[in-house]
């Protein structure tokens, strides 16, 4: 990070009051503002309609996630995890179960290792959903995000009906699931994959991704070099926007990814600039196909018969010592560092979220830009506040 980029991001003192044309004006975005997603409320400081800076203010949820992880057992800090990145929870689960597994030296049967791998994509394709709807949605296009929305229930029921849960499942265990699939569980996740392919090509790309007024409002706005996008820790389809061929699932495998046939797709500027709006959400959309790919593989590949609590543990127990361990959710790089002292519950947990990183580059994408410009480059980044104050 730049230490002039990272001072005037952390320090109030240090952003100007007047640019080449005067003084300049504050402006509150947020948090009542729909584009904000949530809680958020942008700090921007305007030479008329042009951005000289933007700054965040989070602290609103108060979730404390990592204090209550010191009073809880690894089994009972799962369904916390839902609760930071409520759009991306399975992601959340698999990141926290892989970390004590780790730990633990526990290998998990495979079936166990298939089934988390298809409703990890499962939920990665539900949360890319909602975040290219709602980016729609904030760009003015009503109808794409409600086609979104209706493929993301196909999603949601097939959760259900194996969970009981439709957002928050505390489905991904420590040494294995919560629950087997049913029967006909294989038949809709296929049925789905068909349907929704076809949906990708016939209706989302035509209807939004290559829409005049989205591509307009989208391309060659919050351009982020692939420089300033290592520097402020950004991960995700937000790097890998910026054409940054870096994914976790292959870079640092983790489950059982190596076994599948699947690429990492990277922004190229199709229709402006590398690293703009446009790429961002590009990434998404091919990333979507990719998981469909991803799911095709595990399904016709995974054992069916087993126990999937075989090797769930009566009693977590955490060696002394620690790690880190990350994962590939929807928005990035979920990193869980883990103090054990050989006790029932970890003497320390720490949290590495990736919507934080990436919420924190806006001000130096946006520099420049103008106020209507700020929505597109903040959905573009799909931010949870969940996991930025948890």
């Amino acid at each position: 990070m730049h230490m002039e980029s990272r001072e005037l991001f952390l320090h109030g003192s240090r952003v100007p009051d007047t640019g080449p044309d005067g003084e300049l004006m504050t402006l509150n975005m947020g948090p009542q503002h729909p584009s904000t997603h949530g809680v958020l409320r942008l700090e921007l400081k305007t030479d008329g309609e042009e951005v000289a800076h933007i700054r965040p203010h989070i602290g609103y949820l108060h979730r404390c996630f990592e204090k209550y992880c010191e009073k809880l057992t690894p089994p009972q800090i799962v369904p916390y995890t839902d609760r930071m990145d409520y759009l991306g929870s399975m992601n959340n689960n698999l990141g926290w179960a892989v970390a004590c597994e780790r730990m633990m030296g526990l290998e998990v049967p495979e079936k166990v290792e298939y089934m988390r791998v298809i409703v990890a994509e499962l939920n990665r394709i539900a949360s890319h959903l909602v975040a290219i709807g709602t980016f729609g949605l904030d760009m003015g296009a009503l109808t794409p995000y409600f086609y979104c929305f209706r493929d993301r229930e196909m999603i949601l029921d097939i959760f259900e009906e194996i969970c009981g849960a439709r957002l928050l499942y505390n489905y991904i265990w420590v040494g294995g699931l919560s629950h087997d699939f049913l029967e006909d569980t294989d038949d809709k996740i296929l049925r789905f994959c068909d349907h929704f392919e076809k949906r990708i090509d016939n209706e989302l790309n035509p209807l939004l991704t290559f829409n005049k007024i989205f591509v307009n409002r989208s391309a060659n706005v919050g351009v982020m070099t692939p420089e300033q996008a290592w520097s402020w820790g950004v991960s995700g389809p937000s790097l890998r926007g910026s054409g940054v061929d870096f994914d976790l699932r292959r870079d640092d495998p983790y489950s059982i990814y190596d076994r599948f046939q699947w690429k990492v797709c990277v922004g190229e500027g199709l229709m402006g600039a590398v690293g703009d709006c446009w790429d961002r959400h590009w990434v998404k959309v091919l990333e979507m196909k990719e998981s469909v790919k991803i799911i095709r593989q595990a399904v016709a590949s995974r054992p069916k018969e087993g126990d999937v609590k075989e090797k769930v543990p009566a009693r977590v127990k955490l060696p002394a010592g620690e790690i880190y361990c990350r994962t590939e959710t929807p928005r990035g790089e979920l990193g869980y560092y883990i103090v054990s002292n050989g006790g029932n519950q970890p003497e320390r947990v720490k949290v590495r979220p990736p919507a934080f990183c990436n919420l924190s580059v806006i001000d130096e994408i946006s520099r420049g830009a103008l106020i209507g410009d700020v929505v597109a480059i903040l959905g573009s980044l799909d931010i949870v506040l969940g996991e930025i104050d948890r």
